[in-house]
């Protein structure tokens, strides 16, 4: 999403290759390949044992863009590689959702093609329309709210929240909560973003909820456009990528970012001495979910569909709530009652009414950014 950030260049290789638990004796797979490459459930394979056997066959998973401390994906891609015996690889933990995409395209057909992405929901639209995903149903579909998937199951939301301003309270003297705030004199060459809004879903996010405190609408991203401009005009902006290095030296004291990840930092930063602090802009918010995609020529295509099931599970859901992050099937499990309490109460409070763009809406402002974004802040 990507650190504090949207994700620079880098491999991972986590415990899968020594985790070979007991889980690795399941019986071999009696799917064939290409029947597990065209599954659109686990069903269609027999089963989850089925599609297990067939996973630990492959034995491997290739992620990418998914850096060890967002959004609790450190100790996902640990357990999921000591549950199951399949050994996790990460390719450039940092990328963005547009190059999460664009890695798709451009390793297709090679052995280290990502197998799934984690891509802000413009970004799975669009790879959608281009073909780019093999739809694919989770046991738990049912229970992820319909609003956040797509019907044939190209793409469903795993987790989300709200933007918000992250501060260095040591190095700030009163922190901003709004984005009225962050116009403040007081804040010149202290405000940075996550990254390009062009390429991180992110800043793109953040830009969209200045819109919102500024006039704007979710039909009208060009009010938050106008008001980064003018932010940059005035010194507040810096457009450096902010990350826990930029933060640490005081380069970027104030940072907006979506809640979970300004949450997390607060413990991560705090062995450095850095006393962080996190409000949910109070004038306005954007609430928005990244989400999950099998890539359609996944060269272990079983592996991939075996992540998705984790993830949706409820240990995979609580898992991304240990990282902070709210999961997509959080109300499900709420009134079922399989959301861990004490993970819960990690969720920072939201006091202003959040706006939850459509996809169509999504579209729409990606498209206004790529046009006038480079323009408007110079």
């Amino acid at each position: 999403m990507r650190s504090t950030t949207i994700r620079t260049a880098g491999m991972i290789f986590l415990a899968g290759t020594v985790a070979l638990t007991a889980t690795a004796c399941t019986k071999k797979s009696d799917a064939p390949a290409t029947a597990t490459a065209s599954a659109t459930s686990a069903a269609n394979l027999g089963g989850m044992d089925a599609l297990i056997a067939a996973a630990q066959e492959e034995g491997s998973l290739n992620l990418i863009g998914l850096p060890r401390d967002w959004a609790g994906y450190g100790n996902l891609m640990d357990n999921f590689s000591a549950k199951y015996g399949i050994a996790v690889t990460v390719d450039n933990p940092e990328a963005s959702s547009a190059d999460l995409v664009n890695a798709i395209k451009s390793l297709a057909g090679q052995d280290r093609a990502p197998e799934a992405v984690d891509v802000g929901t413009a970004f799975a639209i669009s790879g959608a329309e281009e073909g780019l995903y093999a739809p694919y149903k989770v046991e738990t579909w049912d229970s992820i709210p319909e609003s956040q998937k797509a019907a044939n199951g190209d793409w469903y939301a795993d987790y989300g929240g709200y933007i918000s301003i992250g501060c260095d309270a040591d190095k700030v003297e009163v922190c901003p909560e709004s984005f009225a705030d962050l116009a403040k004199p007081e804040y010149k060459g202290k405000v940075a973003l996550t990254g390009d809004p062009l390429k991180s879903n992110s800043a793109l996010m953040a830009v969209w909820s200045a819109a919102l405190a500024n006039g704007g609408s979710v039909d009208d991203i060009a009010p938050g456009i106008e008001y980064f401009g003018k932010l940059k005009a005035a010194g507040n902006y810096v457009p450096v990528k902010a990350t826990a290095a930029t933060i640490e030296s005081g380069e970027t004291p104030i940072v907006v970012d979506w809640d979970y990840l300004n949450a997390a930092k607060t413990e991560d930063l705090a062995s450095s001495g850095v006393q962080w602090t996190v409000a949910v802009s109070g004038d306005a918010t954007i609430g928005s979910y990244y989400a999950q995609a099998v890539n359609a020529t996944a060269p272990h295509p079983a592996a991939a569909r075996l992540w998705q099931e984790y993830l949706y599970s409820d240990e995979g859901q609580n898992g991304y709530l240990a990282g902070y992050a709210r999961p997509s099937r959080l109300p499900a499990m709420e009134e079922a009652g399989t959301v861990d309490p004490a993970l819960a109460g990690n969720l920072p409070a939201v006091t202003v009414k959040a706006e939850f763009p459509t996809d169509a809406q999504s579209t729409a402002a990606k498209n206004t950014m790529t046009q006038t974004w480079a323009g408007a802040v110079e």
